[in-house]
């Protein structure tokens, strides 16, 4: 990658902090999907019902968001980079907890720990990126992060397809999910070594009286004139702005705060996390596979969603956020309604992954990284750890409510008896209209514009 001269700045160091920043959604992606290959064998061994199935899939989920709701005052308080490093800390413990629990209840405790790592990552990292990158190229480097996320994803896919080939039933009911787990070690320890080599937040050094620091780091990332235009802006706005949430409840900003709030629920309630969690089930479930053939069709799926999330990043500051997020709902929409309709008949084939591969496609070309890049951007500076918390908490209330009901109505007879199977994705679909609602009657466009401009066009309105 070129080197840039000092007066222009520096590509290459931005994006070697940015990647450093995005382990932690590779983290992010590795922890939440880990689960897909072993909740199997996990409610084998421990004997669980449905409701505990869901339980132990989605209990991590719990430790998301109340890692979210402590990690805004964190990042506000203590910096961004220094709540990165708890992040980390909490993966690695998290991963050899998991790998050693004698009991379902130790296995949730130590599940939840890595949810609070998870909930902090899932709101400081693209926070972190989007504080430090040039507006011309923000939204591409945020979304960086979805990529790593989707790229932790795939990872685990292909690990726990590694290790379940490694013995028969019984091994990968007793040993073999226990290395699934354990194996988040490795990239836990990797970030948390990484994260002593970057640098804080430049807005978060201003609004501490560090501006020296702050405008080095910046004129580092764009050159010197970059760095005075940046300074400009960000002690404007922290000079205009109130450091309490009382802000976000003035005309204005209170219609920022229910957009944030919309879009980080509807992400979920669309079902993509059904998909991540579950997939190697749902696939034997509809699809009549056998558990490998599931795990080896799961990685497919992982690969679906880490292409479409490249073009994203290609295309996210061309096309724009707003453009992208109503095409790809509306794309979502139509693949679970034919998954629905296809498990009500009973219709079981090919198409069925097809329509799941479409799906993905379609989250991954804009809901998943586009809800971050936009979530990232239109918070004011001085109050954006706390705004961002509380979008992101609901966001981990609704994930959780999703994976803890999935199951519940997968397996209610009463359900299965009239829909086969096919009610929670008609139910998912119509939660992608309501997206597409929103996203054209409330969400304006971000692209181009600096995170005071945008902060300003809020406070006009």
């Amino acid at each position: 990658m070129r080197q840039q001269s000092g007066e222009q700045g520096s590509i290459a160091y931005l994006t070697l902090v940015c990647l450093v920043a995005t382990l932690g959604g590779l983290l992010f992606g590795y922890d939440t999907a880990v689960i897909s290959g072993a909740i199997g064998y996990l409610q084998s061994h421990f004997q669980l019902s449905p409701a505990e199935k869901g339980w132990a899939a989605s209990c991590a989920l719990v430790g998301c968001f109340i890692g979210v709701a402590l990690a805004g005052e964190l990042s506000d308080r203590f910096g961004r980079r220094n709540t990165l490093i708890v992040s980390a800390i909490l993966f690695f413990v998290s991963a050899v907890g998991t790998a050693l629990p004698r009991t379902l209840n130790e296995f949730v405790f130590y599940r939840i720990l890595g949810g609070l790592g998870v909930g902090a990552a899932s709101m400081t990292s693209p926070m972190y990126i989007a504080e430090i990158s040039p507006a011309r190229i923000r939204g591409r480097m945020v979304s960086i992060n979805q990529f790593a996320i989707v790229f932790g994803m795939l990872l685990v896919y292909f690990v726990n397809y590694f290790i379940q080939g490694c013995g028969d039933e019984l091994w990968n009911t007793q040993i073999g999910w226990r290395w699934m787990f354990g194996s988040e070690a490795v990239p836990a320890l990797l970030l948390l070594v990484c994260l002593f080599f970057v640098p804080e937040s430049p807005r978060w050094l201003t609004k501490q009286g560090r501006s020296g620091r702050a405008r080095a780091i910046l004129g580092r990332v764009a050159g010197a004139a970059h760095a005075e235009r940046e300074m400009a802006e960000i002690e404007k706005s922290l000079a205009v702005e109130s450091a309490s949430l009382a802000q976000l409840l003035q005309p204005g900003m209170r219609v920022v705060l229910i957009i944030g709030i919309a879009l980080a629920v509807l992400q979920q309630v669309t079902g993509i996390n059904v998909f991540l969690y579950y997939a190697p089930e749902i696939l034997k479930s509809i699809s009549g596979s056998e558990m490998d053939v599931a795990l080896l069709q799961t990685v497919l799926v992982g690969a679906v969603n880490l292409v479409f999330t490249v073009l994203a990043i290609g295309i996210v500051d061309r096309v724009g956020r707003k453009p992208l997020m109503i095409i790809g709902a509306t794309g979502m929409g139509l693949c679970l309604t034919a998954i629905g309709l296809a498990a009500m008949a009973e219709a079981i084939g090919p198409w069925l992954l097809l329509f799941m591969l479409g799906y993905i496609a379609c989250f991954a070309l804009s809901i998943g990284p586009v809800t971050w890049v936009i979530l990232s951007e239109i918070f004011p500076t001085k109050v954006r750890g706390r705004a961002m918390a509380i979008a992101t908490f609901l966001l981990w209330v609704a994930n959780y409510v999703v994976s803890q009901t999935f199951p519940m109505m997968d397996e209610n007879s009463w359900l299965v008896e009239r829909f086969h199977h096919g009610f929670p994705f008609l139910l998912y679909a119509t939660f992608c209209v309501v997206l597409v609602v929103v996203v054209w009657k409330m969400v304006p466009e971000t692209k181009g514009r600096s995170l005071e401009e945008i902060e300003r066009m809020w406070m006009k309105e």
